[in-house]
């Protein structure tokens, strides 16, 4: 039977991603000119370095004849490997010369139209050769140069529109949230606490969902405690979901605080259901000592829930040879899928893989000493929940077969409702006994939620 995109059926939360769109038809972020721009057109070239100047020269000519269409070539695409982890290598052990010849041989062969190991294999190949360079140099800058903010939020919007990745992370997170609220019957209050509102992209299907709840059940109200780097952010986020709220007829209570604030400036009141969001939030924080306190500060809460969805990627480790194999093997994922949900010359996928995609690849190959590139694996961030006096919940029936749906909406194709078996496509994955969900790309985790409570 064939699903509409905005309605899940029988389960509470729906799958709506043009609610989102019409939030935003109005916000000045999106008031953009449709113009179809070659975003790859090259910049005016700096001033380089000596012998890295014809290196810089050979990458604009990938950029601007990049060959295009090309079906994917198996030896190529071993040849290309091998060649950034040789390159790879010879910077691990400062070796400049065999890096310069694998990074020449490299930009003659990757390219950022081509198939999905030439565009993944030309990131890698900018953010590497990046590290041969000082971050003083004007090639530095040159390669290293970071997309808008505009242009990488509505990359982001992109993707999230045309891939079950981040529709997952918010439907499974809202519905872990929702259910604890209905098994507190008494609270008619859902108290959230979002330590990273991110435009509060993730809250149009709850306040859907509550509404539906008021309407037949209980009285309901939400109250959002959202947190943002900016007050603009935080007053246009607040205006959009007012407005949504009250075009659904659900109470809503917004109150926003910069990210500067500690968890001891979050007031609760009583008989209220506490859930804290934590969405790809910790990977933010800048030490394992900042992500344990914040964990002992939010127990003191005593949240009836605790949502961490975070990226499955073991991106944190002390070798760079490790963090760079690792990180190959996730984004490669995530450029194949792309190459199975988007055409190759789409304008929206070049925006993708360059302003959002490309960003992280060139910024994880280069900074370690930096935040935002704490990705853990799961069972590590088991293991520090479980220090802070947190156990883990079981996420429901309704979460998985709310995941197994998205994927069938968003991809089209009945056969993913079996998401264990099969070569290929999104899957959903249970884990430690069915507290935790993994949304992979075959069989690679991209993208873990699970639910806590404190153990008081």
């Amino acid at each position: 039977m064939k699903q509409e995109e905005g309605n899940l059926g029988p389960l509470v939360l729906s799958v709506n991603t043009k609610t989102w769109s019409q939030m935003l038809k109005n916000d000045p972020l999106h008031k953009i000119k449709k113009r179809r721009l070659d975003i790859f057109d090259s910049l005016e070239a700096p001033v380089c370095e000596g012998e890295f100047n014809g290196i810089l020269q050979m990458r604009e000519e990938m950029i601007k004849l990049g060959s295009e269409d090309q079906e994917f070539d198996y030896k190529r695409g071993l040849q290309l490997v091998h060649l950034l982890l040789k390159f790879a290598t010879a910077i691990a052990d400062n070796d400049a010369i065999v890096a310069f010849e694998n990074l020449t041989q490299l930009y003659r062969k990757v390219s950022l139209k081509g198939d999905s190991i030439q565009r993944v294999a030309a990131y890698f190949a900018d953010g590497l050769a990046a590290r041969l360079l000082t971050k003083e140099s004007p090639s530095f800058e040159y390669i290293m140069k970071e997309p808008t903010p505009r242009d990488e939020f509505m990359a982001f919007i992109e993707l999230y529109r045309i891939s079950p990745l981040y529709q997952f992370a918010h439907f499974t997170a809202n519905q872990a949230i929702l259910e604890a609220f209905e098994g507190e019957q008494n609270n008619e209050v859902l108290h959230v606490v979002d330590f990273d509102l991110s435009h509060g992209l993730q809250w149009p299907s709850l306040i859907q969902s509550l509404s539906q709840i008021k309407n037949n059940t209980r009285p309901a109200t939400l109250k959002i405690i959202g947190l943002c780097k900016t007050m603009e952010e935080l007053d246009e986020t607040e205006q959009r979901l007012a407005n949504f709220a009250k075009s659904c007829g659900l109470d809503f209570v917004f109150d926003g605080l910069l990210q500067s604030s500690r968890p001891s400036d979050i007031r609760v009141g009583k008989n209220e259901t506490i859930a804290v969001n934590l969405m790809f939030y910790l990977q933010t924080l800048n030490s394992t000592l900042d992500i344990l306190e914040l964990i002992k500060s939010i127990s003191k809460l005593n949240p009836s829930i605790l949502v961490v969805v975070e990226n499955e990627a073991a991106r944190n480790s002390r070798t760079f040879l490790s963090r760079f194999m690792e990180s190959l093997h996730y984004f490669a994922a995530l450029f194949d899928m792309l190459n199975d949900f988007m055409p190759s010359r789409s304008f929206e996928r070049l925006s993708i893989e360059k302003n959002f995609l490309g960003k992280q690849i060139k910024r994880a190959m280069n900074c370690e000493n930096e935040s935002n590139f704490r990705h853990e694996k799961l069972e590590t961030w088991k293991g520090r929940m479980e220090r802070c006096g947190f156990r883990g919940i079981n996420l429901s029936d309704r979460c998985l077969s709310q995941a197994k749906l998205l994927l069938q909406i968003k991809c089209h194709c009945s056969q993913l409702v079996d998401m264990g078996a099969g070569k290929g496509g999104f899957k959903v994955f249970e884990r430690e006994g069915g507290r935790a969900l993994s949304l992979g790309w075959q069989d690679k985790h991209l993208i873990t939620a699970s639910a806590w409570h404190c153990d008081r």
